[in-house]
């Protein structure tokens, strides 16, 4: 079996209570309205129909979908966002249950049966303290956590990259260093998967142990890294900094073209292919065990 970790998925049902809010995060027509700006929308974008047609486009067996936090849905008052996370939770689960093992789904708040884990914003790991309960029940269960961007509104004047160059890679960063420095010691079986390489975070290994840091934290087997949105360079760094085990195969799809990513990595060859899309994947997912 071969798997994308990192798609996203908004069931009819969540679409539905977008569509019912006046105040961002919403829908209006095919305009998704968030607290940093507008962004237009393809109708089919975030359905399962498009998501199981570029699967067997690019020769993937498996999407473990997630809801993204830039929605900004996390930041809500409860009362504003439980509408939401109930919508997406009952949806996604009937849409895994009925996609033959195609769909895996995460959580967006806490771990839930029928559930592969939880994805959470970056920023969240900042107040370990906070989320402790979360990944207590996580490691418990043996289940995975998902750390991916959050909303990062540009400054004034900032050009349109800026968000998704400056903002989520910083915030992916600081979530990986955040780990590094505490998380590995309190839940040393837990394992998590950093989206977008977490912003670079690997690249930073180097500088890392110039200041004295013990590069064998870095090396622990529950740390995971999508390779959304990089290329053959960066992967081939990653591979030389932390070896052929920490890397899976994520596309950020559909707000990015799946098989960009997907041809960098299999410009390496198919064992370095086999290692990202199917082995590690399986070892993160406990695939074997499901």
């Amino acid at each position: 079996m071969t798997y994308d970790v990192h798609r996203h998925l908004w069931p009819e049902e969540l679409l539905a209570a977008l569509r019912e809010r006046t105040e961002p995060p919403c829908v209006e027509g095919w305009t998704l309205r968030l607290a940093d700006g507008d962004y237009p929308i393809p109708v089919d974008a975030y359905g399962p129909e498009r998501c199981l047609a570029e699967l067997d486009r690019d020769g993937i067996d498996v999407a473990v979908v997630s809801l993204q936090p830039t929605l900004g849905i996390g930041e809500l008052p409860p009362v504003e966002a439980e509408p939401l996370l109930g919508a997406y939770h009952h949806g996604v689960a009937a849409l895994a249950a009925a996609s033959r093992g195609r769909l895996r789904a995460l959580a967006a708040d806490r771990p839930r049966d029928g559930f592969a884990g939880v994805c959470v914003g970056a920023r969240s790991l900042a107040e370990l303290g906070s989320l402790a309960p979360v990944l207590d029940e996580l490691e418990r269960r043996d289940e995975l956590l998902f750390v991916h961007p959050g909303l990062s509104p540009a400054p004034p004047g900032a050009p349109p990259w800026w968000q998704a160059v400056v903002g989520y890679t910083a915030e992916m960063q600081g979530a990986y260093a955040t780990w590094l420095a505490t998380g590995i010691d309190r839940w040393p079986r837990l394992r998590v998967l950093f989206a977008i390489l977490a912003g670079g975070g690997p690249f930073q290994l180097e500088r890392l142990r110039s200041r004295g840091f013990d590069m064998r934290r870095a090396q622990q087997p529950t740390i995971f890294f999508d390779v959304a949105s990089y290329g053959n360079r960066a992967i081939e760094h990653c591979l030389a900094s932390l070896g052929g085990d920490a890397l899976v195969f994520g596309s950020d799809a559909p707000i990015l073209d799946p098989r960009t990513a997907l041809a960098a990595v299999r410009s390496f060859g198919e064992a370095v292919t086999n290692v990202i899309c199917h082995r590690n994947p399986e070892v993160l997912l406990r695939a074997r065990n499901a």
